[in-house]
């Protein structure tokens, strides 16, 4: 049966540029687990948690769900937006946004780096997370970020601690059925902080980083 999350990224990489598997198996566990909308313009979203149960959850003291996340695929206006209407081809040919990270407007995109490795970084909104650096060096990383549980992970600030370590007014409750199929299908363990996976944490607002993103995409800035 035809998958329309990966058909929809797939229209939209740069040549060379390819999903990697285990974002395919994430997008075919969304897709049997009946966790996606389709919008007006017959766009599939994909979530990590029915829809409906976060919104039935959600009180002031906290909801269920773990990360909230929209699995989506970005085109070239994502990127013209994000380097301030720079269209440089060395930009497309890199970079393809697949996901939005935070709900004012942070994204996840894939990052072909100069070495041909394809890594996924954090590209904030600016108008709130600033965050952007590599998030993971692969795929498995990535879900395993995601599985640790934090409200969203445009967040930098939150990433030495343990989800709702630092806000236990509001708690979120973990997504344990995702956090078992990372497990279970790729054979590892969640951690327990974020800094376990992300590195070297950059924000846009950053003089310099260590980060190797953050080095990348500053000459495209000047």
């Amino acid at each position: 049966m035809e998958n329309k999350l990966i058909n929809q990224l797939q229209k939209v990489l740069p040549p060379g540029m390819e999903i990697p598997a285990e974002i395919k198996m994430l997008y075919q566990w969304i897709e049997d687990n009946q966790l996606y909308v389709d919008s007006q313009n017959n766009n599939r979203i994909g979530f990590l948690y029915p829809e409906k149960d976060l919104k039935n959850s959600w009180t002031e003291t906290g909801r269920a769900g773990g990360t909230t996340i929209e699995f989506a695929a970005g085109d070239a206006e994502n990127l013209k937006y994000w380097f301030g209407g720079n269209e440089n081809e060395e930009i497309k040919k890199r970079l393809c946004v697949f996901a939005q990270s935070g709900g004012e407007g942070s994204e996840c995109a894939f990052w072909l780096t100069e070495k041909n490795e394809l890594k996924i970084v954090h590209m904030g909104s600016g108008s709130g997370s600033c965050l952007s650096c590599v998030l993971a060096q692969n795929a498995v990383d990535f879900l395993r970020l995601l599985a640790i549980g934090y409200d969203e992970i445009c967040w930098d600030e939150n990433f030495a601690y343990p989800p709702d370590e630092t806000n236990q007014d509001f708690i979120v409750k973990p997504n344990v059925k995702f956090q078992d199929w990372v497990k279970t299908t790729f054979n590892v363990e969640i951690p327990t902080t974020a800094l376990e996976i992300v590195k070297h944490p950059a924000t846009m607002n950053d003089e310099k980083s260590e980060d190797e993103f953050f080095n990348w995409y500053q000459k495209f800035l000047q």
